[in-house]
């Protein structure tokens, strides 16, 4: 990957601290959803590369629920998008390339999970089934932030390796070929 486009950051022992803490988290309203600019504002950097990664329950919106033991020994990408943000459509198709390229794989390649920071998880529905997208989509709400804090930026990727460990983290728009080498972690 050109060195010019990646954006490893080091994360700060609260976000990992954070990350550590292995709580389940439950559906809850979107009211309190954290995409508020408050929010944002006090998010914390992407994390450092090697950062245990730990992960929530979290319910998807096609009902299904994505458990962390589907993730076990196996690489995960976590991409939060909003269907408001202009870099995340122009990443989001290529997020799907990658979906439908390791899903033909048979569960041996990158399996994804997105999330999304709109308002109402209705506005996320609308958008996904106007763009065509069958991503695994969960919506961030208060309990799944609380494990699984977004770091600062739009759109952010992040990589975790089959330890539970963390393997990339990118904040800002991926290219297509950018996109595309994320595979590379689940060879």
């Amino acid at each position: 990957m050109n060195p010019q486009r990646r954006h490893l950051v080091a994360g700060s022992a609260l976000f990992a601290g954070s990350l550590a803490l292995g709580r389940s988290a439950g559906a809850q309203t979107a009211a309190a959803a954290p995409s508020s600019p408050g929010v944002e504002a006090k998010a914390g950097p992407l994390p450092s590369v090697g950062t245990p990664l730990v992960l929530p329950d979290v319910p998807l919106l096609d009902g299904t629920v994505f458990r962390p033991a589907q993730a076990e020994g196996r690489v995960l990408a976590i991409y939060w998008w909003a269907s408001t943000c202009p870099f995340c459509a122009l990443q989001s198709p290529e997020m799907q390339k990658l979906w439908d390229s390791q899903r033909a794989l048979g569960g041996k390649g990158l399996q994804l999970l997105t999330l999304s920071i709109d308002r109402k998880p209705e506005d996320a529905l609308a958008y996904l089934k106007k763009k065509g997208y069958t991503f695994p989509v969960g919506f961030v709400t208060p309990a799944i932030h609380r494990v699984l804090p977004k770091p600062r930026g739009l759109p952010i990727t992040l990589i975790r390796g089959r330890d539970g460990r963390l393997l990339q983290a990118e904040k800002g728009q991926l290219f297509p070929e950018d996109v595309e080498l994320l595979a590379r972690w689940a060879a």
